[in-house]
């Protein structure tokens, strides 16, 4: 299995700052060898030929469809002249979680959709197989994310939660000498990209090395910390200058179906029940579901269904359908995440709403389900259309609830439709104390828009720290 040795690493609510986070966590080898990643990496004789292929654009379309404005035919012409350690470096520059990018950054649609190899109908370049060639080679390297942080400005920041917005705002700070502290609710650091990415996409142990890489600048986590009441947000306020929110979203959304409580599963290790997305996908990828047997019914049709679609198949299920209320039309996941889904075998039923959940005399799952029309109000079922499916588990996969409410209450931090409201410059918040970004922002969105609002924020207190410190001295 594998696992993470909280007990004895733990140092004062941290760990221990001699210990490596990539050597603790131990892959089950089972796990790795069905989530193999979905593309090889490139060889090296590859990348420089693909490299070469780059027109070096003067005005760079691709660097601008990039939410971080990666400098893509720099660090492109580096590797075409064998200069992986040079690449890499010009990466880093602009994304300190390039390697998790390269992974799990939907390039159809930003870089590589932009790349001007489409006006010649010519495949475009391979932007993230090489982002993901040179910041491996740096990995494998071992050298440190910088050599010595910036001289010590007097400026103290807790970042809430440990994902992408988080490490991207508490890495750009230390990188110019504030002192930084993340608190993590769970027993690994990561946020998303540990827990809820697919491990065929990103695994764990790649997103620790990228945690490690920051902690090595000096940050400190404080894991196993979770915020949850008035008392805990003043203390942080009285300790910190500034606080930064990355707290992401919160659990996914229940069906709200009779049954579906009763038929929950309360324990990692059982696999028959009521499993939502962010669970499954938690679970395998921390070892506590290494398989997952019998017929799974998914419910919706977004990136994170399909992620656990394909997870379930992976895992050993019989079959494995996605159950959606809309038209195959209105599919809300990316198109080549969709087409992965069919490639690796999930089949789907379309227009069906499920409406409560039952246990059938053999002790499997019965899920009542109704057929769903277009009306003039909206979707409404359609009467006498019952049908009910019979499966060993059921996974909702349909959005996740927004977090923090108790920030408007307590802090007064204004929030609009479960979202923090922020200024999209800075990231700060109507509590001047407070800055956030990532998806308790913008609703869920990728990891290279968290990391970019990681970064925007950290500029954003580090511009309030110096008008702060120039008005104290006026």
């Amino acid at each position: 299995m594998r696992y993470f040795q909280s007990l004895i690493l733990y140092v004062s609510h941290g760990f221990d700052e001699d210990l490596n986070l990539s050597s603790m966590f131990v892959e089950d080898r089972e796990i790795r060898e069905r989530f193999a990643a979905l593309h090889a990496p490139l060889t090296a004789q590859a990348a420089v030929a693909e490299a070469n292929r780059c027109l070096n654009c003067f005005d760079a379309p691709c660097m601008v469809a990039c939410p971080t404005h990666i400098d893509v035919p720099g660090f492109i012409r580096r590797i075409a002249s064998d200069n992986l350690r040079g690449s890499a470096r010009k990466i880093l520059e602009s994304n300190v979680l390039a390697g998790s990018c390269s992974r799990v950054c939907p390039v159809e649609v930003l870089c590589e959709g932009s790349c001007v190899m489409h006006r010649y109908d010519r495949p475009p370049i391979q932007i993230a197989q090489l982002q993901r060639h040179a910041m491996d080679f740096f990995h494998r390297s071992g050298e440190p994310l910088m050599l010595q942080p910036a001289a010590e400005i007097g400026l103290h920041v807790a970042c809430i939660g440990s994902g992408p917005a988080s490490l991207a705002c508490a890495a750009e700070l230390r990188r110019q000498g504030a002192r930084v502290t993340v608190l993590e609710r769970r027993a690994l650091p990561g946020g998303l990209n540990t827990y809820g990415v697919a491990d065929y996409k990103l695994s764990t142990a790649e997103s620790l090395l990228e945690v490690e890489l920051i902690r090595g600048m000096g940050v400190e986590f404080r894991l196993n910390t979770a915020v949850e009441s008035s008392a805990q947000l003043a203390a942080l306020e009285a300790e910190f200058d500034y606080i930064f929110l990355g707290v992401g979203l919160g659990a996914m959304q229940r069906l709200n179906i009779p049954g579906e409580e009763a038929h929950a599963i309360q324990r990692m290790h059982q696999t028959s029940g009521v499993l939502n997305a962010l669970e499954l996908i938690a679970a395998y990828k921390t070892g506590h579901i290494t398989r997952l047997g019998g017929k799974i019914i998914v419910v919706g049709a977004g990136n994170t269904a399909v992620d656990a679609a394909v997870a379930a198949k992976r895992l050993g299920a019989d079959s494995v359908t996605i159950l959606y209320r809309r038209a195959e039309t209105d599919v809300t996941a990316f198109d080549f995440e969709f087409a992965h889904a069919r490639h690796e075998g999930i089949e789907f039923l379309w227009r069906r709403l499920p409406v409560a959940i039952r246990t059938s005399e053999d002790d499997r799952i019965l899920l009542d389900t109704l057929a769903v029309r277009q009306g003039d109000d909206g979707l409404e079922t359609v009467p006498g259309s019952e049908l009910t499916l019979h499966c060993d588990t059921v996974i909702p996969a349909i959005g996740q609830s927004s977090l923090m409410e108790m920030l408007r209450e307590f802090s007064g931090v204004v929030m609009q439709q479960g979202r923090v409201t922020i200024d999209p410059d800075t990231g700060e918040t109507s509590n001047r104390k407070f800055y956030a970004g990532g998806d308790c922002t913008n609703g869920g969105r990728e990891v290279v828009d968290a990391v970019a609002d990681g970064k925007r924020a950290a500029l954003g207190i580090l511009k309030a720290h110096c008008a702060a410190k120039e008005a104290a001295h006026a």
